[in-house]
């Protein structure tokens, strides 16, 4: 079955694909055309709610010279490939897909339409008429694991994980290594899901991890089920995405967030003015792309003060997530990271152990 669409009342020929909200005047100049592409259902706060946010800041920024739509719920593999076709064969000039899964079938299609520039959110692969973009989520994570790390009574965390990919990875280590930077005993378990969205299971594997000492949460899923689990368990949480409050105003102390709006507003700009080229942008706090925020009312002042002193080092270049004082080793006590230095970038993008502190395996089966 195909997913859902948002649409304005359909043509014949274009019933399949999203219409744009209001009509634009007319112009004498067709407006860019500028389609996303989502993987899960827009929801109140999360990965997709994130997204749509960029889609309505490109709207807002570039008013008539762009037309913006969006097809959401489209599962990875090939209702993707089927979705981002039908994009590029109705006239969209730019298309935007941020999940990994959609990396192969952007490309695919890409192929078929060199006309046409697409932005692979989260891919790693480019191509002359395909760019990459990806945010250093893990500066995020590092810095709620100062907070969960101070915050903590039992000194255990639980992480619910979607795959275990490099991402994730890069995730789970640095939200230990900042709570271990402040808490040294603090332990981290971790449940694998093998999906990115799927709320039951989100909020089953929440509840599993409660009953095993976890007194905060963090979670790489789409949904906002964990941080709902947390609030009707009394337990704290980290909101990842986007600020969820909203869904949990007892349990959240702090959320990374997610912010796209000023990259696709950019990427739009330069497809209108014709300065579009393939590039591949990897970007964290410095490129406020990622920041945390969101503390919750439990949270001591001088916790936040703490975090947030650690965000200004990070935006500056003075603090890296994965360089060590003294030696890292992983959870199988091999050395990952030696004295007085950091991780290389490509040996970032490559992660492929658990740190020191994780009681969790690679294998999420």
């Amino acid at each position: 079955m195909r997913p859902p669409v948002v649409s304005f009342p359909p043509t014949p020929s274009l019933s399949r694909l999203p219409k744009p909200a209001a009509t634009a005047p007319a112009t004498t100049k067709e407006p860019l055309k500028v389609g996303f592409v989502y993987v899960a259902p827009i929801g109140d706060a999360g990965w997709v709610r994130q997204h749509e946010a960029g889609r309505k800041a490109v709207a807002a920024a570039l008013g008539e010279q762009v037309k913006t739509s969006y097809v959401e719920n489209v599962a990875e593999g090939p209702d993707a490939e089927r979705v981002i076709r039908d994009l590029a064969a109705t006239g969209h000039k730019l298309i935007f897909t941020p999940s990994f899964g959609y990396m192969e079938p952007t490309l695919k299609v890409a192929r078929e339409f060199p006309d046409v520039k697409f932005e692979s959110i989260t891919g790693y692969k480019t191509a002359p008429n395909v760019a990459v973009a990806n945010a250093r989520y893990y500066e995020g994570r590092y810095l709620a694991g100062i907070a969960a790390g101070r915050m903590t009574q039992s000194n255990v965390a639980g992480y619910v994980a979607g795959f275990p990919i490099p991402e994730v990875l890069q995730g789970i280590n640095a939200f230990t290594l900042g709570m271990r930077s402040v808490n040294p005993k603090a332990q981290v378990k971790v449940v694998w899901l093998n999906a990115w969205f799927d709320p039951t299971r989100e909020r089953d594997a929440a509840m599993t991890l409660f009953n095993q000492d976890v007194d905060v949460i963090a979670f790489h899923t789409g949904s906002t089920a964990v941080m709902a689990a947390a609030q009707e368990r009394g337990k704290l949480a980290v909101a990842y995405h986007s600020d969820m409050r909203k869904i949990a105003p007892d349990a959240q102390i702090v959320a990374v967030t997610h912010e796209w709006g000023d990259y696709y507003t950019q990427r739009a700009r330069a497809a209108l003015d014709g300065s579009w080229h393939s590039s591949s942008l990897w970007g964290g706090v410095k490129q406020g792309m990622i920041r945390v925020d969101g503390f919750g009312s439990k949270v001591p002042k001088a916790v936040q003060q703490e975090v947030l002193a650690r965000q200004k080092e990070l935006a500056a270049g003075t603090l890296q997530p994965f360089a060590a004082k003294v030696a890292v080793k992983d959870n199988l006590g091999h050395e990952v990271i030696a004295a007085g230095k950091s991780l290389s970038d490509e040996q970032i993008l490559k992660m492929n152990w658990l740190v020191e502190g994780v009681q969790g395996t690679l294998n999420a089966r």
